[in-house]
């Protein structure tokens, strides 16, 4: 699907640029619009200004600050949640256990060994992603990305403290004074509050927070934590405060990957040409439709530009600064609703619909299509497979290593000797105690050392080798065969499992 360009086409060799929607930057002044600059020597970028996006009341703004709520309040406060898992186990409910190499979700404990769901869950979250952009387009950029989330954040305290749009304006614009220094010291001062707390969560993930928390504040916490809170505190700061929507537009691959996602019938932020156009004033809409000259519903107020928080004219069609917020709908319907017009001027259409309007014909709908169909079907056979896996997993884990050299030894009795190294994995939080069986050579003796094959103990969470020696029977022939190994938990009855070879002449 073709993306409108951001920048008008080059100007001609020796002509004096001309910005677009001259006549925005007319009827707001320069400073109210961000004027694209024509390509100079082949450059696709524009130059950037300021966007001062005005606040909008409606259903999509209070979805965005419910979504704000509930994401920051998940993100500042999982920390704290406790979760009792036994004597010396910790009771942070999510932790990611550097030192031990484990990570805590409320009942699940996963080791490296299970890197695998780690995997799975990557996965997943691609699959989501890919069918949320086939139902409703950049859905998760408009309302769960983090710096979506963050930026909304940011921008509520520039305007509590600086006021809305137009005074924001007017304070860029005046001259440096005891206000303005004041004004802009207290919101750089809470951005900088607020990105220090950011930080400061995510340390909070990797060790238990309470006692981290009193580190942090008496100085007694590991340097690395202070590096980390420093680090995300600043990229917090200058990424939500600073560059905003150009992190959306520039640094972000998915306005360039999900083009590719998706089609005609995927639901995206639209305006409807066949009911707004032409433009005319609210002045002169009744006059003319009473002369029966056409007339659309759009008054070129360019509320939609103003709540836009990248800037874009969404009457220009789709484009690739579009994040879908659906503010510019509640900016829309906020002006047809004091003109006594009906809502719904832009908001969330299909092309296809589009098209089908503008030949006469009724609605199309088509969320549930082989697209939709396959990603659904892959996304419900990634995770009920996680989930039976997860289910199902062992708590131990058995691996056998055969002696490298020698590989075998001819005894005196003429007996073939074979060494083993065997690693017991425990992933229960208590001392277990296995007991091991061989099979594969006939009569076969085994012997552990330092220990007897009826009682190999294994720490809690954690890993005990042993080491094992096989003995083919004196006096009869032996030759290369295979090997069973197998440790049985007589307490709970759950066993683990491993091959090798016995080698022989």
């Amino acid at each position: 699907m073709p993306l409108a360009e951001r920048t008008g086409p080059p100007a001609a060799a020796g002509s004096a640029p001309a910005p677009i929607h001259a006549g925005r930057a007319k009827k707001f002044g320069a400073a109210a619009t961000r004027a694209a600059i024509p390509a100079v020597n082949g450059s696709l970028y524009a130059a950037r200004t300021k966007i001062q996006p005005q606040s909008v009341r409606g259903t999509f703004r209070r979805i965005k600050w419910i979504v704000l709520a509930v994401a920051l309040g998940v993100y500042y406060l999982t920390p704290f949640v406790r979760w009792p898992r036994g004597a010396g186990e910790p009771s942070q409910a999510v932790l990611l256990d550097l030192d031990k190499g484990r990570f805590y979700f409320f009942s699940i404990e996963l080791w490296p060994q299970d890197v695998t769901y780690v995997m799975g869950l990557l996965i997943l979250a691609a699959l989501i992603l890919f069918l949320m952009n086939a139902v409703a387009g950049r859905v998760w950029c408009g309302y769960l990305c983090p710096q979506t989330v963050w930026t909304d954040l940011f921008l509520a305290v520039e305007r509590l403290v600086e006021g809305d749009r137009r005074a924001r304006l007017r304070l860029d614009a005046a001259p440096w004074s005891m206000e303005k220094i004041a004004l802009r010291t207290m919101k750089h001062s809470i951005w900088l509050l607020v990105a220090w707390w950011t930080g400061g969560a995510w340390v909070l993930y990797f060790a238990d927070a309470p006692t981290l928390v009193v580190q942090l504040a008496t100085f007694q916490a590991p340097a690395p934590a202070y590096v980390a809170i420093l680090t995300l505190t600043a990229t917090t700061y200058l990424l939500a405060g600073h560059m905003r929507e150009q992190v959306c537009t520039y640094m972000c691959p998915w306005p360039r990957i999900q083009a590719a996602l998706t089609d005609e019938h995927a639901l995206n932020i639209l305006y409807r040409n066949d009911r707004g156009e032409p433009r005319v004033s609210a002045k002169k809409t009744a006059a003319l439709r009473a002369a029966g000259q056409p007339a659309g519903d759009c008054v070129d107020c360019f509320a939609c530009v103003t709540a836009c928080p990248a800037g874009i004219d969404i009457r220009d069609g789709l484009q690739m600064d579009c994040i879908q917020c659906g503010l510019c709908i509640d900016a829309c319907d906020t002006v047809m609703g004091r003109l006594g017009r009906p809502a719904g001027l832009i908001g969330y259409d299909t092309e296809a619909n589009c098209r089908s309007r503008a030949a006469g014909r009724g609605p199309v709908s088509r969320i549930v299509r082989p697209r939709t169909i396959l990603y659904a079907t892959l996304i419900a056979g990634v995770g009920g497979f996680m989930l039976y896996s997860l289910a199902t997993r062992s708590f131990t884990t058995l691996s056998v290593l055969h002696d490298r050299n020698p590989q075998f030894v001819t005894l005196s009795d003429g007996s073939i000797r074979n060494g083993f190294t065997l690693r017991v994995l425990n992933k229960r939080p208590a001392e277990r105690r296995f007991a091991l069986a061989v099979d594969g050579v006939a009569d076969a003796r085994v012997e552990v050392v330092g220990g007897t094959p009826e009682d190999l103990p294994v720490p809690s969470n954690g890993t005990q080798e042993f080491r094992i020696l096989i003995f083919s029977p004196p006096g009869r022939t032996a030759q290369t065969s295979d090997l069973s190994f197998a440790i049985a938990d007589p307490a709970s009855g759950e066993t683990a499992h491993a091959r090798d070879y016995f080698k022989a002449p």
